[in-house]
Parts: structure tokens; sequence; C-alpha cells
């Protein structure tokens, strides 16, 4: 890497620069930590009050400002104190991308209580599940999800109350215990205002569910030091390489893309990912906010409609899969629409593919960027962006100033540049653990070190390289699918003997979910009686797109497990069942 990179490394990171660090006791463990970090997300809440009439949340036709926002907010923080939420608990918000959810977020952020991120694409018993396991006062909900949900109010509230806000649900009957969101905000009038909390830094601030080893998704619990480190993060990379590129120029060495010119845009982001994701909410909602910036949210990804909005809004940033990057630059109408205002483009969620960063590079005035995490991590575990990324494309880049990273093989032992291993990763950024998984978090964290079940290597660099998942899962546009949940519903239907599910290369998706399957004897199931069937359980992104049926037993190894990588390898490329 070239010395400029070093440089502005190491200026940014010495003490009493804006991105020094120290060593914390963190839960007993000696965690990097920032040693400018905001102590807790309601300040940068409370903050961001500064912009006042500045466009904040845009949906369709709807607009809100910062003051607008900050008003609806402290109504609804009323109305969630009234029913008894406050520091400690928590509230869960089950919606599409809409203005509410970004002020359900920031008013149990101001109550010092925890959200659950519900994944929108749920069905009632996924919710069912998932309001079971992390019991929340409130849930915050659409009226769709409402509809979803509703058949298991009964169940949920026979061993605690519940309370239930939804919006547009207009003409709806909501029932026993529950109030339209107009209703709770225009009541709050009639409400003291809830007082200022004191929240410690290490308490929780949100839950987000990720595919579990059981079948049943986990709630991966995140505090607030992890969120505000990744928003560090984020701004320590973005400050790093324009630093560095700088002093390049400066040096008369100027990198490639250097010379690009950028529109008159205001900070800002179009969102095509959800905000029940650390990418959507940690890497996109905490940064725009931060920086007074506007948020643009679709009310369901078409890259037609990004365009647009990015011609019409001048937003400096896209989040989304780098799939959505590909078919933004890829769409007929991208010639013919403005997006000079776009300083960065790339993804989270999933891998860039390298032909991807040359393309980006090429087409727009934008440069092109990564960032390589978890749910578990608050968001970025590395990252590479603009002159780095056209230098190293298949890199997720370097670890950020507050994450450790180790390489290790299955003998357990680190390995020296180049080797491959699972990537361990410490930091202030990452969660404190699963929620009700004491088993998990002993399979998942050594000493503060989270195993990220990746398999790669760092090169001498110091940038990681991603090779593999050890993980049994499919990543489906940035949608993890435990493939064991797929199993566990498939393996309802009563033809089915045998089900073995893998991840199937797609070329929109990056990955899709594949079944090999085997009925019992003279059972009959057709393909799609069989996604008919898992899609009552499951979330649509979940069920199989290709289906083998087979006549003989699937392989094994000697332990009696599917060897999955046999029947891929065997299945791909040949016709499913239709």
């Amino acid at each position: 890497m070239d010395r400029y990179y070093s440089e502005a490394w190491d200026e940014l990171t010495a003490p009493g620069s804006p991105f020094a660090w120290s060593t914390t006791d963190v839960r007993g463990v000696p965690t990097r930590t920032y040693d400018s970090a905001p102590p807790d997300l309601a300040l940068l809440w409370a903050g961001a009050a500064a912009h006042g009439d500045a466009d904040y949340l845009v949906y369709r036709d709807e607009r809100l400002t910062y003051t607008e926002t900050h008003a609806a907010v402290d109504a609804l923080a009323a109305h969630l104190a009234s029913v008894g939420v406050g520091h400690g608990d928590r509230v869960a918000l089950a919606m599409r991308n809409l203005p509410e959810w970004v002020v359900g977020y920031w008013a149990t952020v101001r109550l010092g209580a925890a959200v659950v991120g519900m994944n929108a694409w749920w069905t009632g018993p996924e919710m069912e599940f998932g309001l079971s396991d992390s019991a929340p006062k409130v849930l915050l909900c659409d009226g769709e999800r409402f509809e979803r949900v509703t058949p298991h109010l009964d169940v949920l509230r026979a061993d605690r109350s519940l309370h239930v806000v939804a919006t547009r649900a207009d003409g709806t009957d909501l029932g026993h215990d529950a109030v339209h969101w107009a209703g709770a905000l225009a009541g709050a009038v009639d409400l003291p205002a809830p007082p200022p909390v004191a929240i410690d830094t290490d308490d929780d601030a949100c839950v987000f569910y990720t595919s579990g080893t059981t079948g049943h998704p986990k709630g991966a619990v995140l505090t607030h030091r992890g969120a505000v480190s990744n928003l560090l993060n984020l701004a320590f990379w973005q400050t790093m390489q324009a630093s560095a590129e700088a002093k390049a120029v400066a040096a008369g060495e100027p990198p490639a893309g250097s010379d690009k010119q950028t529109g008159d845009a205001m900070p800002g982001s179009v969102l095509g990912v959800p905000l029940f994701h650390v990418t959507g909410c940690n890497c996109c909602l905490h940064p725009v906010t931060a920086v007074g910036g506007k948020l643009v949210l679709m009310h369901r990804w078409n890259p037609e409609v990004a365009l647009e909005l990015i011609e019409r809004e001048r937003p400096t940033t896209f989040t989304g899969v780098p799939t959505m990057a590909r078919e933004l630059i890829n769409s007929p109408d991208f010639a013919i629409r403005d997006t000079s205002s776009i300083t960065s483009l790339g993804g989270g969620g999933a891998a860039v593919q390298p032909d991807l960063v040359q393309k980006i590079e090429d087409r727009m005035e934008g440069r092109p960027s990564t960032g390589y995490g978890l749910t578990e991590t608050n968001g970025v575990i590395t990252i590479n962006a603009g002159q780095y990324f056209l230098a190293k494309p298949a890199s997720a880049g370097s670890p950020c100033p507050v994450m450790e990273a180790r390489i290790v093989a299955e003998d357990g032992t680190d390995q020296p540049p180049g080797g491959h291993g699972e990537l361990w990763v410490r930091g202030g950024n990452v969660f404190r653990g699963y929620l009700n998984r004491p088993e998990a978090n002993a399979e998942a964290l050594t000493d503060g070190w989270f195993h990220t079940g990746d398999i790669g290597y760092l090169d001498e660099d110091g940038f990681l390289f991603l090779v593999d998942r050890a993980k049994d899962m499919v990543l489906r546009s940035g949608e993890n699918v435990y493939c064991a949940e797929v199993e566990a519903a498939i393996y309802e239907h009563p033809a089915v003997a045998e089900a073995a599910v893998f991840a199937v290369p797609d070329e929109r998706h990056g990955e899709v979910v594949g079944v090999a399957v085997v009925l019992l004897p003279d059972a009959e199931l057709t393909a799609a009686d069989l996604q008919a069937h898992t899609r009552t359980l499951i979330a649509g992104f979940k069920v199989p797109e290709h289906v083998w049926f087979r006549d003989e037993s699937l392989p094994r190894n000697a332990n009696g497990k599917f060897v999955k990588r046999q029947l891929r390898e065997d299945l791909v490329g040949t016709p499913t069942a239709v």
C-alpha cells in the first residue's frame, strides 16, 4: 500500500487526533474504543435538532424536516412512556421502510429502551417467535404487519401485555390494547414529556435478528458503544481516504479517479435496503442523521425509481447491496438520469465483484466502495473505497482502527499474511451476544473475539480477502438464509423423507436457495406444491427457487451428514423440477 495511506492513517489515529483510540475494559475484555466517541445514540439524536428545517425524511410525496421529525419523536416517546416503556425495556418495530420506522427508532432510543428490528418479510409465525423471544412492551407496526400478527396476539399476550401502535392501517379495527399511530401522537399533547434518561455506553440499543443454527433466527444484542464505534469507523475511512488522496495529489502522484468532480449535492442517501438490518440502520440512518443529511426511503426496490430519486433528491450516496448497484448502472434509464451528485456507490451485505468495481469507476462520477461486516459487528469490520478499491478490487478492505483481526486455522493457530483460516475480530463494535442463547454465545465468542464464520486471509498490507463461508448459509441479496431453517420447514411436509438445502449461484441475487429432496415411498409432490408449503411457514425470500427430486438417498459423509458440496456440484446446471 502507498505511503500516503500509512501517513494519513497514522496521523488520524495518533493520540489527541480525531480518531485516536485506547484500550478499555468492556465486559471484562480489553477492547479498542475511540477516545472521541459520543457516549450514546440519544446524544446523536438530540444534536440533530440543530438541523432544523432541513429535509430529513423523504418517502414518496411525503417530506419531513428535522424539526418535524423531532416533534413526532417527542410525541411518540411520551405515548410510549405513558404505557410503561422506560430505560432497559424493548420496543419492536415491524414495518417496511417508512418515516414511522425512523420516528419509532429515535423515540425508543430517547427513552433508553432498546429497539427490536423485526424483519418485515417475516410471516405471522415468524413474527410470533421474534416477539416471544425478545419480549417487547410495545409493537410498532404498519397495517400489513398488523394483519400478519393479529392471529397470534392472544398467544403473545397470554404471558405478558403487549401494546400495539399501528400505522397506515386506516379503517382497521385494531381491537384490544392497540391504537392507531395518529391517535397515539395526537394524544401525547396532554402527556408530560419524558424526563432525560441516563444511558450507559454499554446499554443495549438494538436487537437485530440474524439466522441461527437451530432453524430459528437469533437476536444479536447491539449496544450504544457498538453503534457509535461503527459510526466513527465509517467517518474514519472517508476522512483517511480523502487525506491520503490529497497527500498524493500534492506530491504530484494523483491516484486514479482523483480528478473526478462531484455535483453540488447536500449529504444524503437513497436507501435501497431495509432499516431492520445494520446496513440500513447503522450504516445509513446513523451517519445521515449525524451530518444533518436527507434519507430518501424507497417503497420497494426498483432501479428505475432509484435513478429517478437520485436525480430529483441529489443525494451523495446510495445504500444497497451490490446487486442493486449493478442494476442501477445496467438500467436503460442510467444514461438519461443525472447521477452526478453521487460521491460513493457500492454496497454492503455481500461481496462486490471486481468487474463491478471498475464499471462504477468508469461510468459514474462517484467512487466505488464497499463495507464488509455482520449484524454481530454493528456494521463494518473492513472498508475499501476509491483508489484502494481500484488497486485491490477483490479485497473487502482493511480492518477499521478499533477492530483487531485474526485469521485462525482449524487447529487454532493464527495464520501469517496469506494464510487461510476463519476471521476472528474483536473491538468496540462487536455485539454483546445473542439474546437468550448462552450456548450460541459460547460458540461465537472467545475472550471477546467474535468468530465470523467467514474464511479468508490478510495480505501483506493487512487487507482482507474472503474466500468462503464456514457457516451453512445462503446469502441472497444481502439477506441471510440459514439452511437449517428452510430444511425444518420442508420437513414439515408429510411427503418428504430427506432434504438438503444449499446455495445456488444467481446473477441477480448472488445466491438463491436450492434443495435436493427425496420423497417417501409412493409419495407424490411437485416443486410448486413444495414451494407453496414452505411459503406458509417462512418468508418468501427463503423459499427454494431450485428444487431437485432424487430417487436415491442423498450422499452422506462418515458422520451421516449430507455432503452438500457434492450435491451442489452434481445438481447445479441440471434441470430442476417444475
